[in-house]
């Protein structure tokens, strides 16, 4: 099931996710759903506040394409996509940083460079309540670790420079507004939570788009 988007703005963005106790049969039908929706809206990742709910959850889904070496090697061999995330944890990232752009479904159309690790080594349950651990590089591991800054209630407004949240304050002033008007009106009964309602939405990342 398709799950409506929730927009900057949307105090559930700010909320750290609660830890998961046990991966059961209702958090698996999140999870699918978080899938469809993020496949339904051409992201590469979703985090659980991204659809109203505050469990430790996020899904990762990284084109092969989009993450590979320039001779078309992946950069994470072996690695099963989408992935679905129940209490992800960074536990080693890299002294090597890197800016480039990133976007957000949160943020329609709104874009900035943040500097993150190149690579990040991640400790997670998966579907069946398994720990994994895997060494990420590339546009997964940049993708992973924009999905966990929403489940610490961290959004990329947050992340982006003070030049950067200058030139967009405008935007991002009249999106916040947007979204505070629509949450009104759902709360009198006049309309549905969340804000933007587009025919389609921006994925998190230009070269991650699905074709």
């Amino acid at each position: 099931m398709r799950l409506p988007l929730r927009y900057y703005g949307d105090p559930v963005l700010k909320r750290r996710a609660t830890p998961v106790e046990a991966v059961d049969e209702r958090l698996r039908r999140l999870a699918k759903d978080m899938i469809e929706t993020m496949h339904a809206e051409e992201g590469i990742g979703l985090a659980a506040q991204q659809v109203g709910e505050t469990v430790a959850l996020c899904v990762v889904d990284v084109p092969p394409a989009s993450d590979a070496e320039a001779d078309g090697r992946p950069l994470n061999p072996g690695l099963e996509m989408p992935m679905v995330m129940f209490n992800p944890r960074i536990v080693r990232a890299s002294a090597t940083t890197e800016p480039r752009e990133e976007g957000c479904l949160s943020f329609p159309e709104i874009r900035a460079k943040i500097t993150r690790p190149v690579e990040v080594t991640v400790r997670w349950l998966d579907l069946d309540g398994r720990q994994r651990e895997a060494t990420l590089r590339g546009l997964t591991a940049r993708c992973v670790q924009h999905e966990l800054d929403h489940l610490d209630g961290i959004l990329i407004s947050d992340r982006m420079s003070p030049v950067a949240r200058v030139a967009l304050a405008g935007r991002l002033k009249r999106l916040r507004r947007h979204t505070e008007e629509a949450l009104r009106r759902a709360a009198s009964g006049a309309g549905r939570a969340g804000g933007p309602v587009r025919s389609r939405q921006y994925d998190l990342w230009g070269a991650g788009r699905r074709p």
